[in-house]
């Protein structure tokens, strides 16, 4: 049977590639390292299930981008270990801004009924500062609006023809239905376009923003009960196709990984789950993608930015391939390794200013490059080069949706 990430540890042979990679340890001398603090820490901790033990408060600074994961040679699991020792660190005593954080789904539920005043609220620069003092969410954290209408209301309404090319399971995720229900439609009439029926079972939260914030037993509690909605569609075959690249990589690794819920319902999910750009490629790899794209007149400049949670799936950069293959755009890839907010880690005050220095090469290659739009597949990151560098950053498929013609941002890039 494979081995839990806690038991990983010695297969460590200190080689400090994930150290040499970690955006977080790069900047500030907070956080040791993940070798450091993963690994090497983890040999003095009570081998159980969550790693329990005494692990130094610095763990609490990885931001869990999972790079260093990625780059071990030795497949040891150093970003599921530490997020294993951070849980533990808090022992159930979760600061009430991080459970504020991690319930991004109620925070949308409380929200959308007074979008309007919610939204106005969430931009009052004191009512900022004094959350700021209070609770300890940084002021020029990059909040969404609150959108008046949820995805799953239009979804309602929404017939999806019997598909030519099979039946699809859409995971919209909380931010895609209470923040930028446009990105879950134009991923729906793209998918349509292609010939798929697409199907939106009942679902919540993917649970991550729990997970990042230790709380496992209330992320448990969200991952039952997806997959209680969800398997049974990956058991009968049908892909679940998920838009926020990090929703995915929860629903493929950490429900297993991290929370260590290894049951045949769990293999089978992930074993079904894509991520939108990963599908789209393979159907086009299998000649089943229509490139019937309209393209751009005059043409226009992507900075598509490779976001850490899509390194962590290990599918190469099919948003990348994609996008390259639309006429009158030209796309470049960022540089960067990180954008910084991974997920909540920059909205705390005490992590924002390492947040805006692993992104500050982003920002930087942006400023200078000056495309008319920058694409990248998860929300926060979205959210926050946006509010970073002034230019319009959008999902991957909203991109796709306006060259295939369709309404919306096609018409802004024109």
């Amino acid at each position: 049977m494979e081995q839990l990430p806690e038991f990983t540890a010695d297969m460590c042979i200190k080689c400090n590639i994930c150290t040499a990679s970690c955006p977080v340890a790069a900047v500030t001398d907070l956080f040791p390292g993940p070798k450091t603090v993963g690994p090497q820490a983890q040999r003095f901790r009570k081998p159980d299930s969550r790693g329990k033990g005494s692990p130094d408060k610095s763990v609490d600074y990885c931001s869990g981008c999972g790079v260093c994961t990625m780059v071990c040679p030795h497949g040891v699991h150093v970003m599921e270990m530490n997020a294993r020792a951070r849980a533990a660190l808090y022992d159930g005593h979760i600061p009430l801004r991080n459970r504020i954080l991690g319930r991004s789904e109620l925070l949308g539920k409380i929200g959308h009924p007074v979008s309007g005043l919610a939204n106005m609220a969430m931009n009052f620069r004191p009512m900022r500062i004094l959350a700021e003092k209070i609770i300890g969410i940084h002021r020029d954290a990059p909040f969404p609006k609150w959108a008046p209408e949820t995805f799953r209301s239009w979804a309602k309404r929404h017939i999806s023809p019997p598909g030519t090319s099979g039946k699809v399971v859409l995971f919209h995720g909380c931010a895609g239905n209470y923040y930028e229900p446009w990105v879950i439609k134009a991923a729906v009439a793209v998918l349509e376009h292609n010939g798929y029926e697409v199907v939106v079972p009942q679902q919540n939260c993917c649970g991550l923003p729990l997970i990042s914030n230790g709380e496992f037993d209330a992320a448990s509690a969200y991952a039952e009960r997806n997959l209680k909605s969800l398997a049974p569609y990956a058991e009968e075959g049908i892909p679940i196709i998920g838009v926020g690249t990090s929703c995915t990589l929860t629903l493929k690794s950490d429900y297993r990984e991290i929370l260590g819920l290894r049951t045949p319902e769990s293999e089978a999910l992930a074993a079904a789950t894509y991520d939108i750009s990963e599908f789209l490629l393979l159907a086009y790899e299998r000649g089943d993608l229509k490139t019937d794209f309209v393209g751009f007149e005059p043409e226009k400049t992507a900075l598509y930015h490779a976001q850490c949670q899509l390194r962590a799936h290990k599918m190469g950069l099919p948003a990348l391939e994609l996008l390259r293959m639309i006429p009158g755009l030209k796309v470049f890839q960022s540089d960067a390794v990180c954008c910084g907010i991974a997920g909540t880690y920059g909205y705390k005050v005490e992590k924002h200013e390492i947040s805006m220095a692993i992104g500050e090469p982003l920002f930087t290659q942006a400023a200078e490059l000056q495309p008319d739009v920058i694409a990248c597949g998860s929300e926060t990151c979205r959210w926050h080069i946006e509010a970073n560098t002034g230019i319009r950053t959008v999902h991957p498929v909203e991109i796709l949706a306006a060259a295939y013609g369709f309404m919306g941002l096609g018409e802004q890039l024109r």
